[in-house]
């Protein structure tokens, strides 16, 4: 298993301790960036660049995103295919969200959690076991299948070029 750590500005101090952390448990940690501390950079381009890497071997690999909300990363790293990302507060939803939907992006929020909590979110993430379970298999598949097509309705372009659009168009 590699861990893809990946921060903006603002997760970077936690995204720090949290890889000297992991390099010392023994895990093989690949830091996706940002590389320094750099006031104005966008977690966009760290969240996709770790979600990139996970998406190669989901089942195996992991990743950790963090900005200061949470939200941003976990935003960005749910727009790759086979990442199931996790918004994490505490350690049982950590192990929930492993357990029950094999979440293997875990994103945190550094603005909202002290080294120690996180540290605890991480172990729990890392440790705890995709259970397998048919009612988890079947909704990570009904996941899967929203992923690879379209969701519900139209996109707003094809909603205007609808013919019934074209003629209530004409008539007014």
């Amino acid at each position: 298993m590699i861990i893809y750590l990946g921060a903006d500005h603002r997760g970077f101090a936690l995204k720090e301790e949290l890889k000297a952390f992991l390099f010392d448990r023994g895990y093989d940690v690949v830091d996706m960036g940002n590389e320094v501390e750099e006031e104005g950079d966008d977690y966009p381009d760290f969240a996709a660049a770790v979600a990139d890497a996970v998406s190669n071997n989901p089942v195996e690999d992991r990743g950790i995103v963090i900005c200061g909300s949470g939200v941003g990363v976990d935003i960005v790293a749910n727009k790759f295919i086979d990442i199931r990302s996790a918004l994490i507060s505490n350690s049982d939803q950590a192990k929930a969200a492993r357990n029950d939907d094999d979440a293997n992006v875990l994103a945190l929020a550094a603005d909202f959690l002290d080294a120690d909590t996180a540290k605890a979110i991480v172990d729990a993430f890392i440790e705890t076991a995709y259970d397998g379970a048919e009612h988890h298999q079947r909704r990570i598949d009904k996941i899967t299948e929203l992923e690879l097509g379209p969701i519900v309705g139209e996109s707003a372009e094809e909603a205007e070029d609808a013919p019934e659009n074209e003629e209530k168009e004409n008539t007014t």
